[in-house]
């Protein structure tokens, strides 16, 4: 019984989930508190002295809600890109790393796929013998 909770733990699927998660939510509150308290002086800083922020004031002067803040977007922008680089360098290429390790290639090129005659599915393999949405026999593949 331990066995199987313990392969089913042990599945990678559940292991990126997890892991994924818990990574993000830590690195989403550090770098939410980078781009907040680093990156967005630095961009409003950009614009003046007395401005509010790197944008323009569309209605009348002080109400935010007509205040168009293209600081606040660039700052997501930074903040979009930094956490998917923490992503990718933490939680990604470790776990390919270890799949490989365990002979399982994962996030590679997918394989060769080929067009249905009769239904126009782009996404049939290329050793599909019959499609999977029509169920049309396929050619051999060249």
């Amino acid at each position: 019984m331990l066995r199987g909770f313990k392969n089913f733990l042990m599945r990678g699927d559940v292991v990126v989930v997890a892991i994924g998660l818990i990574v993000a939510l830590a690195f989403s509150t550090l770098i939410k508190a980078f781009t907040d308290f680093v990156i967005n002086p630095i961009i409003a800083r950009a614009q003046g002295n007395s401005s509010p922020g790197l944008g323009w004031q569309l209605g009348r002067t002080g109400n935010k809600a007509t205040y168009l803040d293209l600081g606040a977007f660039i700052s997501a922008l930074i903040y979009f890109i930094i956490f998917m680089a923490v992503v990718y360098f933490l939680i990604v290429v470790p776990y390919k790393h270890v799949q490989a390790r365990r002979g399982v290639k994962v996030f590679g090129d997918p394989g060769p796929a080929k067009t249905c005659p009769a239904c126009l599915s782009e996404d049939l393999p290329g050793a599909a013998t019959k499609c999977r949405y029509c169920g049309t026999d396929q050619p051999a593949a060249a």
